[in-house]
């Protein structure tokens, strides 16, 4: 696996702690800026609308930059805007920076996943997906609760202070490692070893008529030809739709976590930062084995993790009462909902083939899509009167409902291959 792949890797923890930390330093911001805790939270939905709605408009703004271009700018925006937060005495100040931060982190997520697949061979594609999501799943085993602990040791402009200082390294290996050419509208090979073809070409001295190169680097695709392949790409919509689901139904869960486990399992509050650890510490070997397994047979690996993600929380709400089970299914559910999360990026990535960076854009806002709405709808069915129990089911009802948009895509597919069948021996 190329050394850029990690740091990348890297930069996604700073900016995952950064989109998920707030959750602990929600009352000492209110307090410090004197406004009340619902516009405390308002900071992590203005986050949200700006990774669903920046994740494409950043990647149209940026699609013919060079790649590694495209990245630094991102990635130093994104440490701009937590020295303004940490520095700034007003609230309008801060919620403008938490949108402006997430632009660009929805930026960097797009082009990050685009640029991971393109630097490995196609069997390396799920592995270099696993190690960037992975980024993700280290932030919420690792830099949330060191986050909390800045907050309330130092005060929560110091958690803003670590974000921006941990992404200095990624910004500095990032010049040194990522390369520095443009897209080339490649497929699923990914975008290395063509580079490395017209190089070889060129030090060989062979004819010109042998020569690649020139027919390997085409002009950008125009951003509507590109949107186009993208909508009409067979089975994407359905997957970007399933993938707001599934996280819809991790985040409708884990948001309300704390109230579940102190008022309803009954455990104290210092189990809370165990249960998060351990969660995050699922999802971290999740996305390891859809790196590791979900190229050999995805459907299969997508269609079990959903399954048993449905069963999970279902099993999750009717046991919550129990410390011993619902401690011993938080790690489950965070491999499987972190799993399945990054199989279906993977696939994502591999229907969308030349508009790789468009198609990570939408994944990432599918993937925030769900982190907005299943909090909300999560916090619906607690106002409504359905108890601490009542977030978890609507994440199976949500997991159900994802179940349905895979199994219509599926079905979907046997028209198709039919025929394609009839045609191929007409």
């Amino acid at each position: 696996m190329p050394f850029a792949v990690y740091v990348l890797g890297l930069a996604v923890f700073a900016q995952g702690t950064s989109e998920f930390m707030l959750s602990g330093l929600v009352s000492a911001i209110a307090t410090d800026l004197d406004v009340s805790l619902s516009a405390a939270g308002l900071l992590t939905s203005a986050f949200a609308v700006g990774m669903v709605l920046g994740a494409p408009l950043m990647a149209l703004f940026s699609r013919t930059w060079p790649r590694r271009r495209a990245l630094l700018l991102f990635l130093a925006v994104f440490i701009a805007v937590h020295v303004v937060g940490a520095l700034t005495p007003g609230y309008g100040v801060l919620l403008a920076a938490r949108f402006v931060g997430a632009l660009a982190n929805a930026g960097f997520w797009a082009v990050d996943l685009a640029a991971a697949v393109s630097m490995v061979p196609d069997g390396l594609r799920g592995r270099a997906t696993a190690v960037v999501v992975g980024g993700v799943t280290i932030a919420c085993v690792v830099g949330v609760p060191a986050g909390a602990v800045l907050g309330e040791r130092w005060g929560w402009r110091a958690a803003f202070w670590a974000v921006a200082v941990v992404s200095l390294p990624a910004l500095w290996a990032i010049t040194r490692s990522v390369p520095g050419g443009r897209d080339r509208g490649q497929g699923r090979g990914g975008g290395t070893a063509p580079v490395a073809d017209a190089r070889g070409t060129a030090s060989a001295g062979q004819e010109p008529e042998k020569a690649p190169a020139p027919a390997r680097t085409p002009a950008p695709t125009p951003v509507r030809d590109e949107l186009r392949l993208l909508l009409t790409a067979p089975h994407l919509l359905p997957t970007l739709l399933t993938m707001a689901l599934v996280q819809g139904a991790t985040f409708c869960a884990f948001s309300y976590l704390e109230p579940l486990l102190t008022r309803t399992t009954g455990l104290t509050t210092t189990w809370v930062p165990v249960a998060l650890a351990l969660f995050g510490a699922g999802a971290f070997l999740g996305v390891g084995a859809a790196g590791r397994y979900a190229e050999r047979r995805p459907t299969a690996f997508i269609a079990y993790g959903m399954t048993a993600l449905a069963l999970g929380w279902s099993t999750l709400a009717l046991t919550a009462g129990r410390p011993v089970a619902a401690l011993a299914l938080i790690p489950l559910l965070g491999m499987l909902a972190f799993g399945t999360g990054t199989a279906l990026i993977t696939r994502v990535l591999g229907l969308a083939g030349r508009s790789s960076t468009l198609a990570g854009a939408f994944g990432t806002s599918a993937f925030n899509l769900g982190a907005a709405v299943g909090p909300w709808a999560g916090g619906l069915a607690l106002e409504a009167g359905g108890g601490y129990r009542a977030p978890v089911w609507v994440s199976a009802a949500l997991m159900a409902l994802a179940l349905l948009t895979e199994g219509a895509r599926r079905l979907r597919r046997v028209p198709s291959r039919e025929r394609a069948s009839g045609s191929t021996a007409g």
